[in-house]
């Protein structure tokens, strides 16, 4: 149970920017038990190990996108820095960087996390195409059904059109 908590409380803290999923910078240092800017500074004095792929800083207007949509980011709201973020391979590279038992831990957390979130990504995406081919089923099922009716209607609308009885014959 505890390490389902561990990853809830992970996947909460994954954002996806620029189409890549990533974690903030303070995000981090709070699992890690270190203040950001310990953090940052270790990333800085190894910065060869962390290429643009691993890690980027935001923008401004990602930055104030980060802060509107969470309530959790409010100090960055009037902040100068934006903040780094980090791919899951930059998160990897932090392990070696950052050498204490606490970062060890969590990142082995971290790392599960994300094979959890490829699985569940997986999962669904399956589900989605199997979706998506009973939906195909049923359009078409409807559309027979909707052809099928039409001429029932069509049919009907002969029969009601025919007159019963004797008709008197016109003069010449």
């Amino acid at each position: 149970m505890d390490e389902l908590i561990v990853q809830g409380e992970i996947s909460d803290r994954i954002f996806t920017i620029r189409n890549i999923q990533v974690m903030i910078d303070r995000d981090l240092a709070e699992l890690y038990q270190v203040s950001t800017k310990v953090l940052n500074q270790a990333v800085k004095r190894n910065i060869k190990r962390f290429p643009s792929d691993f890690m980027f800083q935001l923008s401004e207007k990602e930055k104030s996108e980060l802060v509107t949509n969470c309530d959790r980011f409010n100090t960055l709201k009037h902040s100068t820095v934006t903040p780094y973020v980090f791919t899951e391979e930059g998160i990897y590279m932090l392990a070696t960087v950052l050498k204490s038992d606490v970062a060890t831990d969590v990142n082995i957390a971290i790392i599960r996390t994300f094979k959890k979130l490829r699985e569940f990504s997986k999962h669904y995406n399956a589900l989605a195409k199997k979706i998506m081919e009973v939906e195909r089923k049923s359009d078409k099922q409807y559309k027979e059904l909707t052809k099928a009716l039409e001429d029932l209607i069509y049919e009907a609308k002969i029969v009601e059109s025919k007159t019963i009885g004797f008709i008197k014959p016109e003069k010449e």
